[in-house]
């Protein structure tokens, strides 16, 4: 017998209010009103409520980020850090493991194969075959959005929506990072961009999560956010050289240096910098996508790096088991991301905000 969850109907309007980037390679958005779709074979209709604004949205909207395939459509809806209700089951998602009523996220890979290389090892976050919100495919700016439903993210119900949006991204994004870093308890870890967005959750997580000893590297306005994250030491990137900066880190470890550097921001000179940060046999985690043309890291020469036993790994989002676990965390109270809530309409405003280097943690829409 059917369950009363799976026979829960809701109203569904026949149009719905998206924000769409309406100039691509600048900072535009504008909401527009959309025809409600129709889920279809193997999809859901989700009636998002919230969605956490990432940096990565914007270098999709300004077209700035060289290695994507395509310049992104005037009209796209970006986003990608969707929560929601599931309002309705397209055929053959009726008997599967999403029920209409259920709470769910939607992802930067809103669409995994399960079946490429990546996928079949665990690695769906990089999957060969994906779907990306926000970019050649709805993203969550928008009131309802179709998602398959075999990749939705269920939401714990101890979670409040606003505070699971940025889990979805920023959290398992750094959450995945900081377990490819092969960093040991009690260890030292330096955040690059330890205020922003994802470097804030990379504190909490590293600290309370995992027993790192955390070094934010941040400007100074950031300072108070960084320690209250969890980090034991702030390095003012404003009082430091690209040389000093490096010896600032090696004298709060005590002469040796990080056993990891999570490069959470998008700056190419951040990443010249880490390796100066780096221990004898550390890794240096490339997070942070930076904009404009696409550079090799300075400091990673392969005499240097032979001789100090480097390893230099890149880390995109994290696969699905990673984002119900750090869901877990914050659901738990562990990690608890800073944001304030802005509305539709402001989207723009936001972006601007981001761009000048402004924002300390994260920004999450209601929507509405």
């Amino acid at each position: 017998m059917a369950s009363a969850a799976t026979q829960q109907t809701f109203d569904i309007p026949k149009t719905y209010k998206a924000v769409v980037y309406d100039k691509p390679g600048s900072i535009s958005t504008k909401i527009e009103e959309l025809e409600t779709p129709e889920p279809g074979p193997g999809d859901v209709l989700v009636r998002l409520t919230h969605s956490g604004v990432c940096h990565s949205d914007m270098g999709v909207m300004e077209n700035s980020w060289r290695g994507l395939p395509y310049p992104t459509q005037p009209g796209q809806v970006g986003g990608h850090e969707g929560v929601g209700i599931v309002h309705k089951l397209g055929p053959g998602s009726e008997n599967g493991r999403v029920k209409v009523g259920d709470r769910v996220g939607i992802k930067w890979i809103a669409y995994a194969c399960g079946a490429c290389g990546p996928c079949l090892e665990g690695e769906d976050g990089v999957c060969f075959n994906q779907k990306i919100s926000g970019y050649y495919y709805p993203g969550t700016f928008q009131q309802y959005a179709l998602a398959p439903a075999h990749y939705v993210t269920p939401i714990p119900e101890a979670l409040d929506s606003a505070d699971a949006a940025p889990m979805l991204c920023a959290g398992v994004t750094t959450y995945a990072a900081l377990r490819k870093s092969n960093a040991k308890s009690g260890q030292w870890v330096a955040i690059a961009g330890a205020g922003g967005g994802l470097g804030h959750l990379a504190c909490q997580i590293g600290s309370r999560g995992m027993a790192y000893r955390i070094i934010g590297i941040d400007h100074p306005s950031k300072q108070e956010l960084v320690m209250d994250c969890g980090a034991e030491a702030f390095v003012d990137i404003t009082k430091f050289d690209d040389k000093t900066i490096g010896d600032e880190v090696k004298r709060i470890t005590g002469g040796l240096g990080a056993s990891a550097v999570i490069v959470c921001t998008a700056s190419n000179r951040a990443y010249a910098q880490a390796t100066s940060f780096l221990r004898f046999g550390g890794t240096l985690v490339c997070v942070g996508m930076p904009e404009g043309d696409m550079v090799p890291i300075e400091g990673a020469k392969p005499a240097v790096m032979v001789a100090q036993a480097w390893t230099i790994r890149g880390s995109a989002v994290g696969n699905q088991r990673e984002a119900l676990e750090v869901l877990d965390l914050a659901a738990r109270g562990i990690v608890k991301t800073r944001y304030r809530i802005e509305k539709m309409d402001k989207l723009t405003d936001v972006f601007t905000e981001m761009s000048e280097g402004r924002m300390q943690g994260r920004v999450v829409l209601d929507l509405e």
